[in-house]
């Protein structure tokens, strides 16, 4: 297998530049996760290492090798998409071993791969089965299981689990997160679900507006995001943002209930900023500062919404058993060692 590097790559619609300069290195037998909102460009940049978009600028290597020029079956990529694609026709068994049947490949070898696949996703009772007598989490295992047999150096997937209900999806990560485990394959995945990211990455490239926002390990980007877009999206629930006003003696923030002090470097007294703090860092107390709107109850963990006397809406979360009403006034507590702070207006961290 082999790794992946992206050099000041650019991708044009006429005049209407899409990819922005991206920079990246993707290690060999990397479980690298692109995510970002819808538009950010993330499966365009894929797209582009498949070889499926032209790439305007820049360059794209795989191994050694510049593949930028290349088409995608020179690439030694394989990719499995959000739809299953699968020939209604045929069997499992003839749906994952087409691809080597149309290059020439020997019937015992296809036979072979085929059935090393198969093993490895658990597929050997279907594999004389239609498309129609599968569920939809088999599907896309024959999808990734045609991706196996040709025997890629890259595997890229471009939203594979959209199509999921809820259980199905998770199930899937599981299998996607063994399959990466087993044979070890450089494997690139498109995602706007940051659950996804967390649960599966190695690395996570977070994208906005086709520009690459931060790279690195998920409780990296968690823990020390360098700005309020990637703190806000990668979390579920995501952060908490409240303003606030550098004063003498701390920020003042209304929205938090007064005065905070903030360990990060300050501007100047006067300057706005804005404070982040992750819902399980807030606790609910006696108080009046915050009224709640809405409580969801999910079990193990509850979500009270509530909202300041700014306006301005935040999450706490509770391990415990919680008794509130809605309309309820309330206060809330926190440790100023939690809150990260930000620049109001280009948005960077402050450290």
């Amino acid at each position: 297998m082999t790794g992946v590097t992206l050099n000041r790559v650019v991708k044009r619609y006429g005049d209407v530049q899409v990819i922005h300069g991206v920079d990246l290195d993707i290690e060999d037998g990397e479980f690298c996760v692109f995510v970002g909102p819808s538009g950010c460009g993330k499966s365009t940049l894929l797209r582009m290492v498949a070889g499926l978009e032209v790439t305007s600028a820049g360059q794209i290597r795989i191994g050694s090798r510049d593949v930028t020029k290349a088409d995608p079956a020179e690439r030694g990529v394989a990719m499995v998409f959000q739809t299953y694609a699968l020939y209604p026709h045929m069997t499992v068994a003839e749906n994952m071993g087409f691809g080597l049947k149309m290059t020439g490949h020997p019937k015992a070898e296809i036979a072979a791969k085929v059935a090393e696949a198969a093993r490895i996703l658990k597929l050997e009772p279907y594999l004389d089965r239609k498309p129609k007598a599968l569920s939809g989490g088999q599907r896309q295992r024959v999808a990734i299981g045609r991706a196996i047999v040709r025997g890629p150096e890259v595997f890229l997937f471009d939203e594979p689990l959209s199509n999921l209900d809820a259980e199905l999806r998770v199930e899937m990560r599981v299998e996607i997160a063994r399959l990466h485990r087993e044979i070890g394959a450089t494997m690139i995945y498109v995602t706007h679900d940051q659950v996804e990211a967390m649960t599966l990455a190695d690395k996570i490239v977070v994208l906005r507006a086709g520009r690459v926002e931060q790279v690195g390990a998920p409780l990296d980007l968690y823990n020390d995001p360098d700005n309020k877009f990637v703190a806000g999206f990668i979390g579920s629930p995501s952060m908490n943002f409240v303003a606030g006003k550098v004063a003498a003696a701390g920020v003042d923030c209304p929205g938090l209930g007064g005065t905070v002090t903030v360990s990060a470097h300050m501007p100047g007294v006067g300057s706005e900023v804005t404070l982040g703090l992750r819902p399980q860092h807030l606790t609910l107390v006696p108080g009046n500062s915050h009224v709640i709107e809405v409580a969801e109850a999910l079990g193990g963990v509850s979500y009270v919404h509530v909202t300041a006397a700014t306006g301005e809406k935040l999450i706490v979360e509770s391990r415990e058993t919680l008794k509130v009403r809605l309309g309820e006034r309330v206060g809330i507590q926190f440790d100023p060692a939690h809150i990260m702070a930000f620049d109001a207006k280009t948005e960077k961290r402050l450290r």
